[in-house]
């Protein structure tokens, strides 16, 4: 979706009394929401809904090594679940729910498995493939980014 179009949508709903609004064009969705669980999640997991991205702290990198790659020895086999965008992963909807998903659980393609906060946009990241939850490889309410694995289903 175009970031104009967003841009417009984020706009639109600043001007209306809606809380929230879903645009849903192919297979392409945008849900912006105002206040509600989501802004309650920020503020009661300490961080405001308003600080910049540049000033999270970094996100903790595995382990390179000799040749500089991450070291993937301690990620076991499966199909990865990457993140789609850079932005602040969530485990669960709101911070007195239960996660999304934990490890050993059953998960089928579509299922949601987190939520990424982006520039003040929450995005339901989803499973790729059905299995079961082998590793869980983020930490709620640390900065991811992009193409980071996050889980591994096999």
């Amino acid at each position: 979706m175009d970031i104009r179009k967003v841009k417009k949508l984020i706009e639109l709903l600043e001007e209306s009394s809606l809380t929230e609004m879903e645009i849903v064009e192919g297979e392409e969705s945008v849900r912006l929401s105002r206040g509600g669980t989501f802004g309650q999640h920020l503020m009661q997991h300490g961080i405001p809904a308003s600080m910049p991205m540049a000033a999270a702290p970094a996100a903790a990198q595995p382990a390179a090594t000799e040749t500089g790659d991450p070291a993937e020895a301690a990620v076991p086999e499966g199909e990865l679940v990457r993140a789609p965008m850079v932005g602040t992963f969530y485990a669960s909807p709101s911070p007195e729910a239960g996660p999304f998903v934990s490890l050993g659980q059953k998960v089928t393609e579509g299922e949601t498995m987190c939520i990424i906060e982006a520039m003040k946009m929450f995005n339901q990241i989803e499973a790729d493939v059905s299995g079961t939850v082998v590793a869980i490889l983020a930490e709620n309410g640390q900065p991811v980014e992009f193409d980071q694995a996050l889980f591994v289903i096999r």
